[in-house]
């Protein structure tokens, strides 16, 4: 079985897979104070009930995006299970071109992603990640990483909003009955809501008029749901989009029997 990693700056992704069957998926919160033996232990208590056992992991690959975490996780990876996961770095096979001014600056999720798009929607393709930053990530017709848009992202925004307006409260991320809010927590919810979607919607279209004019546009991440029905550029939301990526991913770099 195969565990894939995805260690984003808010939460944890894992994903099992038996064969190309994604089995079951676990998302943990992010935190860079938890020791090996922590993250160890929580592993060990959550993949049981969703059957998966420790030793029928034979195979793991790892991304992440917080560097002090990358080497916990390869820590909890060798305690856990015994064995070293293969990580996604310089150098790693990635089957697709990366056309970027400086290739190892493109973070481990956003080439997952891009390498999920080529292989389940072919390209062009635009990706629309909802993490901790809201991230476009554009792929030409011939399957090359071209670059892309790296946004504020919405709890981020939503709580810079919340913290320098000393009026405004937190709010709920929830679609308002109208772009017009009548009361103040109607009024941030439309901003945040609408606003982000015209965002999406916006930076899509002209990412797509640089691809040539047409792309399949994939919403991933938490926050896809809440943001997809409200745009009119969203072809298809994919939450395990990044998981799917680095399974691909593994598959190019699977270490020698």
């Amino acid at each position: 079985m195969l565990l894939v990693i995805d260690v984003g700056n808010t939460n944890i992704t894992l994903g099992a897979y038996a064969g190309d069957r994604l089995r079951a998926t676990w998302r943990i919160a992010t935190d860079v104070h938890k020791t090996p033996d922590e993250y160890t232990a929580l592993l060990r208590v959550m993949l049981p009930p969703s059957g998966v056992k420790l030793e029928e992991v034979s195979d793991i690959i790892l991304a992440s995006v917080v560097p002090p975490l990358q080497r916990t996780m390869v820590h909890v990876c060798e305690q856990c299970f015994g064995q070293r996961p293969v990580v996604v770095e310089a150098g790693i096979r990635t089957g697709i071109k990366i056309v970027y001014e400086q290739p190892r600056e493109v973070g481990a999720d956003r080439i997952a992603n891009a390498v999920g798009a080529v292989k389940r929607y072919g390209g062009p393709a635009i990706v629309v990640d909802f993490g901790t930053a809201t991230t476009f990530d554009a792929v030409s017709a011939d399957g090359d990483y071209v670059g892309g848009a790296i946004a504020p992202g919405i709890v981020i925004a939503t709580e810079a909003l919340f913290a320098h307006a000393a009026k405004l409260p937190r709010i709920d991320l929830v679609r308002p009955k109208s772009v017009i809010g009548r009361n103040t927590v109607a009024a941030m919810q439309a901003g945040i809501i609408y606003g982000y979607a015209g965002l999406v919607d916006g930076l899509v279209e002209r990412i797509k008029r640089e691809l040539g004019g047409q792309a399949t546009v994939i919403a991933t991440g938490g926050l896809a749901e809440i943001i997809a029905p409200e745009s009119s550029t969203i072809t298809v939301v994919d939450h395990e989009l990044t998981l799917h990526g680095l399974y691909y991913l593994y598959q190019l770099n699977r270490p020698a029997a």
